[in-house]
């Protein structure tokens, strides 16, 4: 219905924020990743948007790029995950995060995540597999089971993901998880 909203940003209160169009103010509620991103208050800002019509409320929602909106979307699918949900999910992780960990299968990354327990990161990735992936991103950096590997035992001794996916990044396609894990801590220790 609304597919989008340009104007000038009047109000931001994470995660909602206030958009000025023409002297109609629409109040968006916003993952933290389009929020960190938002020009000042009183300049122009469009966004993508998602609108949501329950029985009680009418809710319009805001991204700042089509990925997130289509994240959104696919995650809002799933049984047991709502609009609220989703965008603490999108606000959790980045949506190259979120690929990764269902690549990987990695339900521990998606619990950290407020709001999500056990089930529901393991029904997550069982309805994301597949339509997520390596065609948004992070995913395809992982190429065989070793790199998996070293990004698990990095992410184990404390660095962030995406510390261990850039440390990761820059390892030799071939090398072995040991020697992988050496070359990633040096590089990290930097």
């Amino acid at each position: 219905m609304i597919g989008r909203i340009a104007g000038n940003l009047l109000e931001k209160n994470p995660p909602q924020i206030l958009v000025d169009c023409s002297g109609v103010g629409y109040q968006l509620d916003v993952p933290m990743s389009t929020f960190y991103n938002l020009p000042a208050l009183g300049e122009k800002v469009a966004l993508l948007t998602h609108f949501v019509v329950r029985e009680d409320a009418q809710i319009l929602f805001g991204f700042a790029t089509a990925q997130e909106r289509e994240t959104f979307r696919q995650l809002v699918k799933i049984s047991g995950v709502g609009p609220r949900t989703a965008l603490s999910i999108l606000s959790g992780m980045s949506v190259a995060d979120l690929a990764q960990a269902v690549t990987l299968q990695e339900a521990t990354r998606l619990t950290k995540v407020p709001g999500i327990g056990k089930k529901t990161a393991e029904r997550l990735l069982l309805e994301l597999k597949g339509k997520l992936g390596a065609d948004i991103g992070a995913g395809a950096a992982i190429q065989n089971d070793a790199q998996s590997d070293i990004l698990q035992a990095l992410i184990a001794l404390g660095y962030s993901d995406k510390e261990a996916t850039l440390a990761l990044k820059a390892l030799p396609k071939d090398v072995g998880v040991s020697e992988g894990i050496k070359l990633a801590l040096k590089a990290l220790a930097k």
